[in-house]
């Protein structure tokens, strides 16, 4: 593929050259023989299928014309986009590996014993316990083995999720939540976003994106959020955070400082920190999942875009459908005085009273 893109630049560089010897009418006049030609093809064939090295020329070529004449192309917005997924797909799937060996009838009928027997018993306890007796088999195998026997195996991790249920609602006016997301650019390179929110009113902070997150750089970050909120910090009495290892200890002293207790949420458990998940759902349907991302300072601006568009004007169903930064005595407007701008490099519209 590569020869081919390469045969096919050389070429087309020297009908570049070639068009330059010639008249204005003349290059008038073949532009608009191909676009009659390219007319009766489409009536023909109303789907086309380039290969590779037609793509990447199409998709270049394309940034040259103006932004009203892209539209009427062969390659819209929403093919590149299309494009740039299927090579991220090509990128980060491998094959499957093989699969573990069919556990026993005996072993199987062992699991669900063992689950009937012991009703209070999660998974992983059961598990133990086979390992003890010799039967070396996954925690997932017994998992599935008691789910399909319709035995309620996960007791232990319900009764930790209500937990974690009742601190939050319980906590909610002093909660800060925060996670990491990561983001692919157009290069197939991986970028990872650290942000926090504010529980009570879902107010999210962009603290930074970095190719190469570090226990170091985390720490500053938690620093910067610091900064941001100000004398805000002290409403706040604990912090939710995952066991990702770029949370490191000097990343909760910086908390710790403050009076803020840092709370890990259990392993492998992203709802025990709902209100950041969601807003990662959020973003990536709205914003990142939307466009083509050149690199980090086109992330780290699209983000902060988003972010006050978040907080300024998106509503949330926690809040009685206002945005962070709403005024909830809002007077009813005319349809008249109700205005449309674009924000978030024209991905959302915002609504406002007209000037």
């Amino acid at each position: 593929m590569l020869v081919q893109l390469t045969y096919l630049l050389t070429t087309r560089i020297f009908a570049w050259l070639a068009l330059l010897c010639r008249s204005t009418a003349a290059k008038n006049a073949e532009i608009l023989i191909l676009r009659h030609e390219v007319t009766v093809l489409r009536r023909q064939v109303p789907t086309p299928k380039p290969n590779w090295p037609d793509r990447a020329l199409l998709a270049a070529l394309a940034r040259l014309l103006p932004r009203a004449l892209r539209g009427n192309r062969l390659v819209s917005p929403r093919t590149l986009l299309a494009w740039h997924q299927r090579l991220l797909k090509k990128k980060w799937t491998r094959p499957p590996p093989p699969g573990r060996p069919p556990i026993s009838e005996e072993v199987r009928d062992l699991v669900i014993r063992l689950g009937i027997e012991n009703p209070r018993w999660g998974f992983r306890r059961v598990h133990g316990e086979l390992r003890r007796l010799g039967h070396i088999i996954s925690t997932a195998t017994v998992r599935r083995i008691l789910r399909a026997a319709s035995l309620n195996s996960g007791q232990c991790r319900q009764k930790a999720r209500r937990e974690w249920t009742e601190f939050l609602r319980a906590q909610a006016n002093g909660l800060l939540a925060t996670d990491f997301f990561h983001i692919d650019t157009i290069g197939l390179q991986r970028l990872y976003a650290l942000f926090a929110m504010e529980v009570r009113t879902r107010t999210v902070h962009i603290l930074g994106v970095t190719a190469h997150p570090t226990g170091a750089w985390t720490t500053q970050q938690a620093r910067q959020l610091l900064w941001q909120v100000g004398d805000r910090i002290t409403n706040f009495t604990h912090l939710i955070r995952g066991r990702d290892r770029k949370f490191t200890a000097a990343f909760d002293a910086v908390f710790a400082s403050e009076g803020i207790n840092v709370a890990k949420i259990p392993p492998r458990s992203p709802n025990c920190n709902p209100h950041a998940e969601r807003f990662v759902r959020s973003v990536r349907e709205e914003c990142t999942n939307r466009v083509l991302i050149f690199g980090r300072g086109h992330a780290e601006q699209l983000l902060h875009d988003y972010a006050r568009h978040f907080n300024s004007h998106r509503p949330h169903q926690g809040r009685n459908q206002l945005a962070p930064l709403d005024d909830p005595n809002v007077i009813p407007l005319p349809t008249t005085q109700i205005a449309r701008r674009q924000a978030v490099t024209g991905l959302i519209n915002e609504y406002h009273r007209a000037s």
